[in-house]
């Protein structure tokens, strides 16, 4: 069954990726789902990174308890943690919760009421003009996200550090700024693009082939936000694996 539904799933991307009949539509459609995937999901990334920031420097600040250990190497760890793992791959469970039950409920609610056979019925690639845009505007906003996630992050930190006096906002910035690897936020974009993908192919792929009624679109809904967690968090380990 694996195998099965992964072959679909492949297909499906073949049909996706074909040639697109009109630009022009296409162009419109992407804009309008990058701004329902990545505007319309800024307000959610910003609350959950900045607490996700605040929460870790008190930790690690009561982990580290030592008059051998520098108080900056508390705002260099949080760091590090938020852009190797935490900024994209929180933000990347959280937009699976959020975008990814909602493309397979839409395309799912399409498909039992049988507006895509009416778009191939007209000759219109429905897999293309319904998913391609979706998966473009997550591959292009996605690493926005994550960029603006670490930075609330480590912001949050700061806040947090400062407000419980786990570490001086002067200590936290010297750690934010001792040792930076650049290469790091290279692995922080190259996540995110790949979340990007995942985050809306794998729900459009479970709505696209739906079948029933509300019930089953339900239930592929939450299917696709199942398997999609399960994608991201193999996907974070390969890729992390591969480029550290």
């Amino acid at each position: 069954m694996i195998f099965y539904h992964f072959g679909e799933y492949l297909l499906l991307l073949k049909k996706v990726f074909k040639k697109p009949e009109k630009w022009k539509i296409y162009w419109k459609e992407i804009l309008h789902e990058m701004n329902e995937i990545g505007v319309g999901s800024i307000g959610l990334i910003v609350i959950i990174s900045t607490f996700i920031g605040a929460v870790m420097t008190m930790q690690i600040a009561f982990q580290l308890v030592s008059d051998l250990i520098p108080n900056s190497i508390i705002g260099q760890i949080n760091r590090d943690s938020n852009i190797l793992e935490l900024g994209p791959t929180i933000s990347a469970l959280v937009l699976m919760g959020k975008v990814g039950s909602s493309i397979s409920s839409q395309i799912g609610s399409m498909r039992v009421t049988e507006q895509i056979d009416a778009l191939e019925i007209m000759g219109i690639n429905a897999a293309g003009y319904l998913i391609l845009p979706k998966i473009v505007a997550g591959v292009v906003m996605m690493p926005i996200v994550v960029i603006i996630a670490i930075f609330c992050a480590l912001v949050g930190g700061l806040l947090g550090g400062s407000l419980t006096g786990a570490v001086s906002a002067g200590d936290y910035i010297i750690g934010i700024r001792e040792s930076f690897k650049g290469f790091t936020m290279v692995v922080a974009m190259v996540k995110a693009v790949f979340y990007g993908f995942i985050i809306t192919s794998v729900p459009a792929h479970k709505g696209f082939h739906v079948r029933g009624g509300a019930l089953e679109v339900g239930q592929a809904g939450t299917r696709a936000v199942v398997i999609g967690c399960i994608a991201i968090l193999a996907s974070d380990y390969i890729i992390t694996a591969l480029l550290l």
